[in-house]
């Protein structure tokens, strides 16, 4: 298993099973045919942004996308050629291919103003949660994707 892929499964696992220990999540990859270190299992989840979080029913791992935002920021950043918003809606526009991977980035940094997105090839649309919200939204965007280059 490459070190992506392992990565891949370990953000899978920990978004679908409650992971209280290192040793858990390492049991999850063995069943999945990965054999792992602990030092590399350590640096695999501190790459990813897995963070110990404790919670009612007690602590457990999570992804923490703000992490993986930081990362992407200048990347997606760069596919985004124009934010657009009539009263009720925004339209980022991007580089042909990228919208998809930037309605992701917006997804995953879940703003509570925005229900969601849909991506065309090179257009998102961005659905507030309601109109009051659209130029807060576009606002938000802007400096998320455009400024943050």
């Amino acid at each position: 298993m490459t070190k992506q892929e392992r990565q891949f499964a370990i953000k899978e696992i920990i978004a679908t099973a409650r992971v209280a220990s290192q040793e858990d999540l390492r049991r999850h990859l063995v069943r999945r045919g990965c054999r792992v270190t602990q030092a590399t299992l350590s640096r695999d989840m501190k790459d990813l942004g897995v963070a110990w979080v404790v919670g009612p029913e007690g602590g457990h791992y999570s992804l923490q996308p703000a992490g993986e935002v930081q990362v992407l920021r200048p990347l997606v950043g760069a596919e985004v050629v124009a934010i657009h918003s009539n009263e009720a809606l925004i339209v980022v526009r991007t580089l042909p291919g990228a919208a998809s991977t930037v309605a992701e980035f917006i997804d995953v940094q879940r703003y509570g103003d925005i229900l969601g997105t849909v991506a065309g090839d090179n257009t998102v649309l961005v659905i507030p949660r309601t109109v009051k919200k659209t130029e807060r939204i576009e606002a938000f965007l802007k400096q998320s994707l455009i400024e943050g280059r």
